[in-house]
């Protein structure tokens, strides 16, 4: 799989993050103008959108993300989705994975 500009561009924003504490620091106080900076151009934020910059770089903590929920009006559904949503349970599951932890946390399976 190759990466896109946008993914080689991210790498490099937290690589920056990574080794500079004050780029770090400006990332997450001011993530839109340190991009722009880093860039040396204006980025395309979608009108509307918000950008936030989360540090999850304490590995002491797990961190848990909870996205937006799906818009099953605006939405493209692999074979798996499909199935589901055509067996009237109604939403496809939403695959939700704690950050910095790899075992199972919550019990169970």
């Amino acid at each position: 799989m190759s990466s896109t500009n946008d993914q080689q561009v991210l790498q490099a924003i937290v690589q920056k993050a990574w080794s500079d504490s004050a780029f770090k620091r400006s990332l997450i106080e001011k993530p839109v103008s340190t991009i722009e900076n880093f860039l040396g151009h204006s980025f395309n934020l979608p009108q509307g959108k918000n950008l936030s910059i989360v540090d999850q770089s304490d590995a002491s903590t797990i961190f848990i993300n909870i996205p937006a929920e799906p818009d099953m009006e605006d939405m493209e559904l692999n074979e798996e989705q499909l199935e589901v949503v055509s067996g009237g349970e109604g939403t496809p599951p939403v695959m939700v994975k704690p950050i910095n932890y790899e075992g199972n946390l919550f019990g169970g399976n």
